[in-house]
């Protein structure tokens, strides 16, 4: 039985005093909570985020990583820098990363090894765009994206592998795939990781909705079969929008 992980993306919101105050309140919040949980505050407060979640069951995120250990690589954020302030998962391969700032599925997989190598787990994500998914291409974009992210990622790597699937259209739109939609193509992406892998690498890989997950739809979503969490953006701005989402059971 697949645990839910419910993860919170706070994406270029909160002061550092501001995202201290919610994490203490989360904290709080979801102490003995049934599910695995994640926050990812920007890189200016994960150290002070660090120091308040450390030796909780909420595991510290961080929203992006560079390519590279060290170097020349100015505005960018190393994997050793965010093991040193106790950063646990890393978020890669977000829509707004591919599509606002162009990554590709080269820069992202190179990413997404460099992370396993040190030991961190990660959230991949993949979805489509509007566009793809009136033309038809939904699951053959969701398909290469998976393919390419994990391009020479071990299966031994791949249990710290949570892929998230994010419809493009349905991100801070309001809008959201229909529960069965949803499950749809999470369906599809665990039958891209048993001809990757194997049926029992698939059934035991954690798939997140992340298109405008909130209290309001999260029950009808969890509830399907092949979703099995989800990678919050805007209802986890506060603890009273996150919470109901994160004790669904």
């Amino acid at each position: 039985m697949r645990k839910y992980f419910i993860a919170g993306n706070w994406k270029m919101h909160k002061t550092v005093s501001e995202a201290t105050a919610l994490a203490t309140e989360l904290v709080a919040e979801l102490k003995g909570g049934p599910n695995k949980y994640m926050i990812a505050p920007t890189f200016t407060s994960l150290d002070a985020v660090s120091k308040i979640v450390k030796g909780t069951n909420i595991l510290l995120g961080a929203q992006n990583m560079s390519t590279d250990e060290q170097g020349a690589h100015t505005g960018e954020v190393s994997p050793l820098q965010l093991k040193d302030l106790g950063v646990q998962v890393v978020i890669l391969g977000h829509s707004e990363r591919r599509h606002t700032y162009k990554e590709d599925d080269t820069m992202i997989n190179k990413k997404v090894k460099l992370a396993l190598s040190h030991g961190f787990e990660v959230i991949l994500c993949v979805g489509e765009l509007l566009e793809e998914r009136e033309a038809g291409k939904a699951e053959a974009v969701c398909e290469e994206q998976t393919r390419k992210g994990l391009a020479g990622v071990s299966a031994d790597e791949l249990k710290k592998v949570t892929i998230a699937y994010e419809p493009v259209w349905a991100i801070g739109t309001g809008k959201t795939a229909t529960p069965e939609d949803a499950d749809a193509i999470h369906a599809f992406i665990r039958k891209v990781i048993t001809s990757m892998y194997s049926a029992s690498a698939a059934e035991q890989m954690i798939i997140q909705y992340g298109g405008s997950m909130n209290a309001g739809n999260a029950e009808a979503l969890l509830a399907k079969e092949n979703i099995d969490g989800g990678l919050i953006g805007g209802a986890a701005l506060k603890a009273e929008t996150f919470k109901p989402i994160a004790l669904c059971k």
